[in-house]
């Protein structure tokens, strides 16, 4: 028991002091004694002490960071600032900054840093040296830079730490079962129909060259695919592009990248006295707010399924009767009634879903038409396949099956995210030291390891002739000795990317719609597009084609 008692202090006045119980009783009282000030005063000493220690132990552990990462190849950097200044560009200027530094600085070992303030960025674009940083089990903690993405993905599967991911990916992976996909085959010839209706408007232009931008369409439809086979509804984007869901998708990229390369933005307390942090609030309330109001009326409409099923049951005589099930169903079953997952964590792995089967799937589409528009011979010879596949029908709509035997076409998508990989860069944050054989570099505890896929992908020692399109380098006999980790455009290792046959069937589905009806013609030179990095890698002003109706 502790309670106050009147004491004398040392100026003779009398107050209220804390006293400490020794526990010893004299009938009904306690015996006390003593103040709190010594134990205030020992108290304050051993936090000065602590703290003290702790700023050694930062301190030398940062001027051992620092040791390691100087000795890599990068500009010359400022005090405090580092090479700020270099990466406080627009987003077009930046990405091709990056992309300068890598070929300026240690071109042949593949590796390069820069400093962001005080946080070094290691460069890295050598296949083995990739190997190294995702192959390990230990190191697969995501960079810094996916923490801005966690007030909308919360803590899902993208953005979590090593020891949470680990958990909540043995959860997930059923959900991309084989048998599962192919329910959703009916929801990509769906929405792929509505895309060339859509397309249809285009060959009628009155711009004076008939051209368009492809991207601002295949969003749309894979915004629509992913809505519906993660939620099980559609948002009907193509119908309603300019909805509030729409925008808010579209705004909060812009706000992210924005904040990531202005370093003076990275703390929280900074950030949250912007406009743009206002911004990003709306729309992450506008995308939150679907999502949980999606979960309460899946779970509604499952209990009443269930329900039906079991009466449908006993009339088939046991026979269960098959119904196609959304991503979420699959979640809300999967959490065992909150007991695994929570609605917030449901909620954080249905963002996830959308954000990386959305812009990533519908990027990867947008560059294959645009780079089949500059390759005629290469389109040609894809339309055959899709031909030989369908039998020469051009209005039914593929099969699993016959998705899975369109061999060229697979091949002309992969080639395209070698080119212009969705994801350009990939970051790690190195939880354990990686030393690289190629140079002998220690990257130390603490490093943000930054794979740049953009470049991996274009290593001339491995892709012969590498700013080519060339589908056949994905054609079996082309694969045998390549290295595994030379091609990555869903990452590699055990934090890949859950969702990539995924990704890799919605796109040959929407191209196979496109490409039986139209003709592709890309209207820029690859030479003139000016890149640039968001949540997924762009061209300023769009990827402009023209189409015409196939006979």
């Amino acid at each position: 028991m502790v309670r106050l008692s009147e004491a004398t202090t040392s100026a003779g006045s009398t107050g209220p002091v804390l006293v400490e119980v020794l526990g010893n009783r004299d009938g009904n009282r306690w015996t006390t004694h003593g103040t709190t000030e010594a134990r205030q005063g020992v108290l304050l000493l051993l936090g000065a002490v602590f703290l003290v220690c702790c700023m050694v132990v930062y301190r030398e552990r940062y001027r051992r960071l620092i040791r390691h990462i100087d000795r890599i190849p990068g500009p010359a950097a400022l005090p405090v600032l580092g090479n700020a200044l270099l990466i406080n560009a627009n987003r077009e200027e930046l990405f091709n900054r990056i992309i300068g530094a890598r070929k300026l600085y240690g071109r042949h070992q593949g590796i390069s840093r820069i400093w962001n303030g005080l946080t070094p960025y290691v460069l890295i674009s050598k296949a083995a040296a990739v190997e190294k940083i995702l192959s390990s089990t230990r190191n697969i903690e995501k960079g810094r830079d996916y923490e801005f993405l966690r007030p909308w993905l919360g803590t899902g599967l993208l953005t979590s730490p090593a020891r949470k991911w680990q958990h909540r990916r043995k959860i997930l992976t059923p959900t991309f079962h084989f048998r599962i996909m192919t329910d959703f085959v009916g929801v990509f010839n769906q929405q792929a129909a509505v895309l060339v209706q859509k397309l249809a408007a285009e060959l009628y232009s009155t711009s004076d060259d008939g051209s368009f931008d492809c991207v601002r369409y295949i969003t749309l439809c894979s915004l629509d695919i992913i809505c519906e086979t993660a939620m099980g509804c559609s948002v009907y984007a193509q119908q309603h592009p300019d909805s509030e869901y729409v925008r808010a998708h579209e705004k909060i990229g812009e706000i992210m990248l924005n904040r990531l390369q202005k370093f003076w933005l990275h703390p929280d307390c900074i950030f949250q006295c912007t406009a743009q942090h206002r911004e990003q609030q709306r729309c992450i309330d506008t995308l939150h707010r679907f999502s949980y109001r999606m979960i309460d009326q899946r779970r509604s409409m499952l209990l009443q399924s269930k329900a039906k099923d079991c009466a449908n049951e006993a009339d088939l005589g046991g026979r269960k009767r098959s119904r196609q099930l959304a991503f979420l169903d699959l979640l809300i079953d999967a959490s065992d009634g909150g007991r695994l997952l929570t609605d917030e964590d449901i909620r954080e792995e249905v963002d996830t879903f959308i954000l990386g089967g959305h812009d990533t799937t519908a990027t990867a589409i947008s560059w294959t038409l645009y780079l089949l528009g500059t390759e005629p011979a290469v389109q040609e010879r894809a339309l055959q396949e899709l031909d030989s596949v369908m039998g020469g029908d051009r209005e039914r709509a593929p099969t699993m099956q016959e998705l899975a035997g369109m061999r060229y076409l697979e091949a002309c998508i992969k080639e395209s995210l070698r080119l212009f990989p969705s994801i350009p860069i990939i970051g790690r944050r190195l939880t354990e030291d990686v030393v690289l054989e190629d140079g002998g570099h220690r990257l130390p505890a603490g490093t943000n390891a930054i794979i740049v896929v953009y470049q991996l992908h274009r290593d001339p020692a491995v892709f012969p002739n590498p700013d080519r399109y060339k589908p056949e380098r994905f054609l079996a006999s082309e694969t045998v000795h390549r290295h595994p980790y030379a091609y990555i455009p869903f990452s590699a290792g055990p934090r890949n990317c859950i969702g990539q046959k995924f990704g890799a069937l919605e796109a040959k589905a929407v191209l196979c719609a496109v490409l039986r009806r139209y003709r592709i013609e890309a209207v820029d030179r690859r030479e003139d597009l000016t890149l640039y990095g968001e949540l997924v890698l762009r061209s300023k002003g769009g990827l402009r084609i023209r189409i015409s109706r196939r006979q």
